[in-house]
């Protein structure tokens, strides 16, 4: 088993930056693809990022891209998610996911989530 928890979520004005966190514990070593993923009230979960075990591959959602930078310390067996120029529209409980098999974009394919950590972004 696997155990994520998220933290680095607030209330942050539009324009702003943040720097989520995801902690792994657990059989560590079966993770191979760790992923970002997102919320917002009355809507569809989304993918935001995605990052392999390696770091050498990266993916990211067209919303986000240049804006937002996924990594990874294994050592520390942490996740980032260093969110620049946010917007109104960043707005949403932000979830990590653990995957076993390769890079997905899809959250259907990660075997692991955490709890999730809410981002507020004012205009």
């Amino acid at each position: 088993q696997v155990q994520l928890v998220e933290a680095g979520g607030g209330l942050v004005q539009a324009g702003g930056s943040l720097r989520l966190s995801c902690a792994s514990s657990g059989v560590t070593f079966s993770i191979n693809a760790m992923g970002w993923f997102r919320q917002a009230p009355g809507k569809e979960r989304e993918f935001v990022a995605a990052i392999t075990r390696s770091g050498d591959l990266t993916y990211y959602a067209d919303s986000v891209k240049a804006r937002f930078t996924i990594s990874r310390d294994n050592a520390k067996h942490t996740t980032y998610l260093q969110m620049n120029s946010l917007k109104p529209e960043d707005t949403a409980v932000y979830y990590c996911a653990a995957k076993l098999g390769n890079i997905a974009t899809t959250g259907r394919w990660y075997d692991y989530w955490g709890q999730g950590t809410q981002v507020t972004v004012s205009s």
